[in-house]
């Protein structure tokens, strides 16, 4: 075996955003050009015979699936869901004639060592002027009712990122299921309106990079430990999964609100360092959520594009 990949026609994807792309992702090679040629050709050839017009990637069935390639940051470290791939990977998608599409990009944050007065003053305030609360919880299982909410929201802010798709119910309760049992409450924050409806969100984690080094990619017999004590135990790094806030609230102060706690969770559980999600590069309503933190720029992912009917 020296090389993989799934081709992938998203029809929603395609109907949504007008165009006739054939995705590529789950791509790995070694470092031999004959190797990397033949994968995307056969995704080309499949695409071509589906009618499609172009290929782009790396990216997944959906948003919540892993997407971009690493082409700057190889000697950070990174996400538990993000890529990790070789220098050479992207350097072979330029010679098969691919071109940058988008940029996602991660910070590296260091949260402060008090939580900013004006945070704090403007989070009260938005909060009183909205009618707004916090989830107050003290169990992971307690957040599940609100979790369907949760991914409603992200539907609509998402709605107009690159390549997303909203979810279907039935993705919904995937995600669901496959990730709320095992989250850390005070690493969590949904931000819930006088109708009891999810209006914003921070999704953090701990993080289990270093774990998932230790288990070298298995559970058994002893790879559960290292991921069980990163999650439980003591850990100073936290992974920023997922922020969101409803479009009707964006520009409101909302962000705020849910800083205003997790800063707080962090100062007093030893964080040192916060990564960020993966943030389109041109998307500055998200970049500028991190004003309030020292931070920089950690790793750059990116999707390729390339023209099949020329």
């Amino acid at each position: 075996m020296v090389g993989r990949i799934a081709g992938i026609i998203n029809q929603r994807a395609n109907e949504k955003w007008d165009e006739r792309k054939v995705r590529f992702g789950w791509i790995d090679f070694v470092d031999d050009l004959a190797v990397s040629s033949a994968l995307i050709g056969a995704v080309e050839d499949w695409g071509k015979s589906e009618g499609m017009t172009a290929i782009h990637g790396p990216l997944g069935f959906s948003d919540m699936d892993l997407e971009g390639m690493l082409v700057e940051g190889f000697n950070e470290l990174g996400t538990q869901a993000v890529i990790y791939n070789y220098p050479y990977y992207p350097k072979h998608l330029e010679m098969l004639g691919f071109v940058k599409d988008v940029d996602w990009v991660q910070h590296e944050l260091i949260p402060p060592k008090e939580v900013p007065e004006k945070i704090k003053r403007n989070a009260a305030l938005v909060a009183e002027r909205y009618e707004l609360r916090t989830l107050q919880i003290k169990k992971a299982k307690e957040i599940i009712p609100y979790a369907k909410k949760m991914f409603h929201t992200l539907n609509d802010s998402f709605v107009d990122l690159y390549g997303f798709v909203q979810l279907t119910e039935e993705q919904i309760d995937y995600y669901i299921k496959q990730y709320f049992k095992i989250v850390k409450p005070e690493f969590v924050c949904f931000v819930i309106d006088k109708n009891d409806d999810v209006v914003g969100f921070g999704i953090t984690m701990p993080s289990l990079s270093k774990a998932l080094i230790k288990a070298k990619g298995k559970l058994f017999p002893f790879g559960f430990i290292p991921i069980l004590r990163s999650i439980y135990g003591k850990n100073d790094i936290i992974d920023m999964y997922l922020i969101g806030i409803r479009p009707d609230y964006q520009g409101k102060g909302v962000h705020t609100i849910f800083f205003n706690e997790l800063t707080q969770a962090y100062i007093d559980s030893g964080i040192r360092y916060a990564i960020s999600s993966p943030q389109l590069e041109d998307n500055t309503n998200a970049l500028n959520l991190w004003k309030h933190y020292e931070f920089r720029e950690h790793i750059r992912r990116r999707c390729f594009i390339k023209n099949l009917e020329s």
